[in-house]
């Protein structure tokens, strides 16, 4: 079985939402993203159909900081917002009465975004994402990134269920 029908397969998502943490191989099981533009690295909190908390360890390596900055790499901020979608995304396929299992969650708006904090690479950004709306195929998320106890980036997602 591809990784691309492991993602649609309703018991494997089952099994995924009672293990935690996740790790990049079970993250590839639930959305269809991939390197280099999955960016999130772990799942380490979720409360069904309420909120999910992820990190993304911020290293030297990606491709985005040969131009972001040279010489002063940090973290585009569009980047920041992606992460807080996958990570939604997240919370939308494995809540109960979540996204159906043959669908994915397309980013579709983004509203309120502030940012704080530079995010630089050593760094680990704590995603967290809260429910605020489902109403499908709508779904509408609060998210705040930070590193350590320092706000980096905050935003209301929405996103939508797609076949």
């Amino acid at each position: 079985m591809s990784n691309a029908s492991l993602y649609s397969d309703p018991e494997v998502l089952c099994e995924l939402a009672k293990k935690l943490p996740l790790e990049v191989p079970d993250i590839e099981l639930i959305i269809p993203h991939r390197h280099p533009f999955l960016l999130i690295d772990r799942v380490v909190e979720l409360v069904d159909n309420e909120r999910v908390v992820a990190i993304k360890n911020v290293s030297f390596g990606e491709s985005f900081f040969n131009g972001h900055f040279p010489g002063r790499p940090v973290l585009p901020g569009v980047i920041m917002i992606e992460a807080m979608a996958q990570t939604g995304a997240i919370l939308a396929k494995l809540s109960k009465d979540g996204v159906a299992p043959n669908k994915v969650v397309l980013l579709v708006g983004v509203d309120d975004v502030k940012f704080k904090r530079q995010v630089i690479p050593g760094d680990t950004l704590r995603i967290e994402m809260t429910s605020v709306r489902k109403r499908r195929p709508l779904w509408i998320m609060s998210g705040r990134a930070t590193v350590g106890d320092a706000l980096a980036a905050s935003a209301t997602i929405s996103a939508m269920e797609v076949a």
